[in-house]
């Protein structure tokens, strides 16, 4: 982790400008091409949900304004983004999850099954320590419809600088699987040309095996 000079950064008036606002936070809502990675995870029998899961992860930590914070009224970037996420119980209630990001899918995915069997065995929102650090980045997913915009729930702090990134289920088009993905971040920390660096590398990542 370092921590940025505010002074002599490049965004510092942009970070000036957004931060004052009641609420600084931007997204977009757009869709990615994922039939490879479905048509991948099926032939090989792993998660699909995992799998692409962790390819945003590996774009994420592609994109270094991603990595950016604001703790105690400092910039900071961390080395490594970990990943939070909600998982659902079959009683209709859902609980979050925390994995320490992985380049090594086996890893990753070791570590998020286990996070999936603790939702399913206790209740609640499985609130703990993990949910207040800022080294993580938090995904959602809404896997029973497609959607073309999002709202997301927010208590306005100027300060809160965690990116969320919501997931939909896919549809097909022309013959592709097209997942809809809403991606929402601090304006004075990342601007669109950002956001746009993130859906490149998800997509790149998704057309690998």
């Amino acid at each position: 982790m370092r921590k940025i000079d505010i002074n002599n950064w490049n965004r510092k008036e942009h970070f000036n400008f957004f931060s004052k606002m009641a609420s600084p936070f931007f997204g977009i809502v757009t869709e990615v091409d994922c039939s490879e990675c479905y048509k991948n995870s099926k032939e090989i029998g792993k998660s699909f949900f995992a799998s692409y899961l962790h390819k945003s992860m590996i774009a994420v930590n592609a994109v270094e304004e991603l990595k950016y914070r604001i703790i105690d009224n400092e910039i900071v970037v961390f080395d490594k983004i970990n990943a939070g996420a909600t998982i659902g119980r079959e009683d209709g209630t859902f609980g979050f999850v925390f994995m320490n990001f992985s380049d090594e899918f086996d890893v990753f995915n070791s570590e998020l099954q286990k996070e999936i069997e603790a939702v399913k065995n206790s209740s609640g929102l499985r609130l703990n320590n993990d949910d207040v650090k800022k080294d993580l980045i938090r995904h959602s997913t809404i896997p029973w419809n497609s959607f073309s915009g999002l709202l997301h729930p927010t208590n306005f702090n100027q300060k809160e600088s965690v990116p969320k990134i919501t997931f939909g289920k896919y549809m097909i088009r022309d013959g592709k699987k097209m997942l809809p993905i809403s991606i929402e971040a601090h304006h004075g920390l990342v601007d669109g040309l950002h956001l746009a660096k993130y859906l490149n590398e998800f997509q790149n990542q998704l057309n690998l095996k």
